[in-house]
């Protein structure tokens, strides 16, 4: 019969080497928090598994340039926190600010905005900043509005409805966002909806 740490490893091996950041949570289907601690405890000390981050572990890919191990994969690590903390996540719309001419800054650090706690998160040599928002405003999490929300929200009210700033969304996003948008702007925030309609306002659409 495999041990428990033996069936911890072939649920990490699934996902092969780099592609996952775990957390005890992942394998209570396989025993006892106890139990699992005390697995990965084990495998840790033997090398199987790396240990990332408090409660944070992974799978490491090798990496030939750094001569060792890669650091941990990002998106594994965002997904493996909102799993943990039982939060939903979306990238800091800074970066999709960039994207669309409306700022030349660039993230200093890995940045999302949360339905949890504002916190922030050491994972490797890496933090992860996580900005708290309204239930309004991560609803749109994994959706084509959210790239819009995202950037709203670090412009904030004033620089995001300035003429200029909606002629740039305007112009720059993609009509899947602006539909998205138009079919729940009841769920934006009424400064954020106001906006949302003037961007949006080259569909043939009622708005």
């Amino acid at each position: 019969m495999k041990s428990t740490a033996d069936r911890v490893m072939d649920k990490v091996r699934v996902r092969g080497r780099g592609n996952g950041v775990f957390t005890p949570k992942d394998f209570l289907d396989l025993g006892s928090r106890a139990a699992i601690d005390r697995a990965l405890s084990r495998l840790v000390v033997s090398g199987k598994l790396r240990r990332i981050g408090r409660g944070f572990y992974d799978f490491p890919r090798q990496s030939k340039i750094l001569q060792g191990s890669a650091p941990p994969n990002l998106d594994a690590t965002v997904k493996a926190i909102s799993r943990r903390d039982q939060i939903q996540l979306m990238p800091n719309g800074i970066a999709v600010a960039n994207a669309l001419g409306l700022t030349n800054a660039v993230p200093a650090r890995p940045s999302y905005i949360s339905s949890g706690k504002t916190k922030t998160v050491q994972v490797g040599n890496r933090k992860v900043y996580l900005q708290h928002v309204s239930q309004k405003a991560i609803a749109w999490a994994d959706r084509p509005g959210g790239q819009f929300v995202a950037a709203v929200l670090w412009l904030d009210k004033a620089i995001a409805s300035a003429p200029d700033t909606i002629a740039l969304m305007r112009a720059k996003l993609p009509d899947d966002v602006k539909q998205d948008l138009l079919q729940d702007l009841d769920l934006l925030p009424g400064w954020m909806a106001s906006i949302a309609r003037k961007v949006c306002s080259d569909l043939n659409l009622a708005v």
